[in-house]
C-alpha cells in the first residue's frame, strides 16, 4: 500500500491515491469492500484521468501477469494485467496475433476491454470486444463470468466503461492465425483530405488494416494532405521465409525535462513538409514487420515527454459515415487557428458494438495530439465539441481529460441505460474515478 500521486499518459490532470497491487479475486473482493471510492488500473495509457480516483484507491492490476497456453485455435486465458505486448511476445513466435491491437502494445488486456479499444481494422472486424469470449468482472456484489452469451448485458456495459462496472481479472481471447510476422503496405500520399477520404471510402474494403496520417497545419487547395498506409497480413508465398520474431524492444528514449514548447507551429510546420515529401507518391506491397505498421510509437520510449511538463491533450472523435463533413470542419478550425497537432491518425469505423458506452460508431475517427500551452486550445476545443455534436459524435473517454459533462447524455445516448446497470451492481457507487466525476457517470 502507497499514496501516490498518478496521472494519465497526457500528464494533465494529476490525482493523489492509495495504491493497492491485489495478486488475485479475492483480494480485489476485499478492497471493493473496504474502500469507498476504487478504480483499476493497468499500464496508465489512458490519456487522461479515467484511471485514477483522487483521495481513493487504486488497484494496480499489473500483478495479474500470467497467461495461459494458446490452444491450437487461438484461445488463450490471461490475466487482466498481462500488457498486449507480453502477451505478442508468446504468440507471434507461434503464429497467433491480435484480433484487434490499438496504437501502442503498452497497455493490459484488462484496460484494453476497459476502453473497448479500436485498431487500424476497425472496418473490417471491429472492437476488442468482438474477440473476447469471456471474462471475470470482480463487482461490489460479486464475481460472476461475463460474455456475450453469459450475463451478456454487464459484458456489453463493461466495455468501454472505463473500469466503472468492475474489476476484470482474467479474460478468455480468441486470437488470429499469421503465417508470417509481416504485413504488405501500400502507401499512397494525397494533396488533401477530400481526396484521401475518398480514396478510403471506396477502397478500404480491399484491406484488413487502413489508417492515414493527416497533416492539420496544411491550408487552402491542401488542407488536410494525408499518407495513407494500406495493409494485410503477409503469407509465407509473399515474403522470404523465416522465424516469426516478437516485437522489438524500444530503440530510443526519450529524456525527463524536454523544454516546454519544442512542439509548436513553426517546428510542426516544418516535420509535416518533411515528413510527407517523404512518403512515396505511391508504393504497393511493401513488407513492414508487425512492429513497425502496428506500433511504430513503441520505438520511442516515453515518447509523451516530447510534449513537455505541461503535457498534451489528445482529441479523438467519431462521427457516423453521413457527417464526414465534420471531419473536413475540425481540421479547416485547427488550421486557421494554427493549433498544434503533431499526430493525427483517420480512421474508418464499422458497425458499433451493443455497448452502451463503447465509443466507435459506423463512420469516421480523428484522432488529435495537441500539446498545452495555446492560450485558444480551451476554447477552440469547446468548439470542436460543438462541431462533433451537430454531426452526431462523441468524444473517446479513453482520450478525454476536458470534457464538460453537460455534453456527455447527448453523445451517449444510451448513457440512463448503462447508470441503471450500474447502480443495481454497485448501489453504494463504490466503482468511480476522476473521469466519471466529471462527466457524471457514477449515478446517484
Amino acid at each position: 500500500m502507497s499514496r501516490a500521486t498518478l496521472y494519465g499518459w497526457g500528464h494533465t490532470a494529476p490525482g493523489v491515491a492509495t495504491v493497492l497491487s491485489p495478486s488475485g479475486d479475492g483480494e480485489i473482493e476485499d478492497s471493493l469492500k473496504s474502500s469507498p471510492q476504487v478504480i483499476a488500473r493497468g499500464l496508465g495509457r489512458s490519456y487522461g484521468d479515467a484511471a485514477q480516483v483522487s483521495g481513493g484507491v487504486v488497484l494496480c492490476t499489473r500483478g495479474l501477469n500470467r497467461i495461459g497456453e494458446i490452444d491450437d485455435h487461438g484461445v488463450v486465458r490471461v490475466e487482466a494485467g498481462v500488457s498486449l505486448d507480453e502477451l505478442l511476445r508468446q504468440s507471434i513466435p507461434r503464429g497467433w496475433f491480435l484480433g484487434v491491437t490499438p496504437g501502442t502494445r503498452q497497455v493490459t488486456v484488462g484496460g484494453a476491454l476497459a476502453a473497448d479499444v479500436h485498431g487500424k481494422n476497425h472496418h473490417v472486424d471491429g472492437s476488442f470486444a468482438r474477440f473476447v469470449l469471456e471474462a471475470t468482472l470482480v463487482t461490489p456484489t460479486g464475481t460472476v463470468t461475463i460474455s456475450p452469451d453469459e450475463n451478456s448485458e454487464l459484458f456489453w456495459a463493461t466495455m468501454g466503461a472505463m473500469g466503472l462496472t468492475g474489476v476484470l481479472s482474467s479474460v478468455t481471447l480468441q486470437l488470429i492465425e499469421i503465417e508470417t510476422d509481416r504485413v504488405l503496405v501500400d502507401t499512397e500520399r494525397f494533396t488533401n483530405l477530400d481526396d484521401v477520404m475518398d480514396a478510403m471510402a471506396s477502397g478500404d474494403d480491399l484491406y484488413r488494416y487502413s489508417v492515414a496520417w493527416v497533416d492539420c497545419m496544411s491550408k487552402g487547395a491542401r488542407l488536410g494532405r494525408s499518407i495513407l498506409t494500406r495493409a494485410n497480413h503477409a503469407r509465407r508465398t509473399d515474403v522470404s521465409p523465416g522465424p516469426l520474431g516478437a516485437p522489438s524492444a524500444p530503440r530510443l528514449f526519450v529524456p525527463g525535462g524536454v523544454p516546454g514548447g519544442l512542439l509548436n507551429p513553426t517546428t510542426v510546420t516544418a516535420f509535416n513538409e518533411l515528413w510527407y515529401r517523404s512518403a512515396p507518391r505511391r508504393e504497393t506491397g511493401k513488407a513492414q514487420s508487425i512492429t513497425s505498421f502496428f506500433h511504430p510509437l513503441d520505438g520511442v520510449r516515453d515518447w509523451n515527454r516530447l510534449y513537455g511538463r505541461r503535457g498534451f491533450v489528445q482529441y479523438q472523435f467519431c462521427v457516423p459515415a453521413a457527417s464526414a463533413d465534420t471531419v473536413r470542419r475540425v481540421v479547416a478550425r485547427l488550421s486557421s487557428q494554427q493549433i498544434t497537432s503533431f499526430l493525427a491518425v483517420l480512421k474508418r469505423f464499422g458497425p458499433a458494438s451493443p455497448g452502451p458506452l463503447s465509443f466507435p460508431v459506423a463512420g469516421w475517427t480523428l484522432a488529435l495530439d495537441m500539446p498545452v500551452g495555446s492560450p485558444s486550445l480551451a476554447s477552440t476545443l469547446d468548439e470542436l465539441d460543438d462541431l462533433v455534436l451537430s454531426g452526431g459524435g462523441r468524444i473517446y473517454f479513453a482520450k478525454d481529460a476536458r470534457l464538460s459533462p453537460d455534453k456527455v447524455r447527448a453523445m451517449y445516448p444510451r448513457l440512463d441505460e448503462f447508470l441503471a446497470l450500474k447502480d443495481r451492481i454497485d448501489p453504494e457507487h463504490v466503482l468511480t474515478s476522476d473521469l466519471a466525476r466529471r462527466l457524471a457517470l457514477v449515478g446517484g
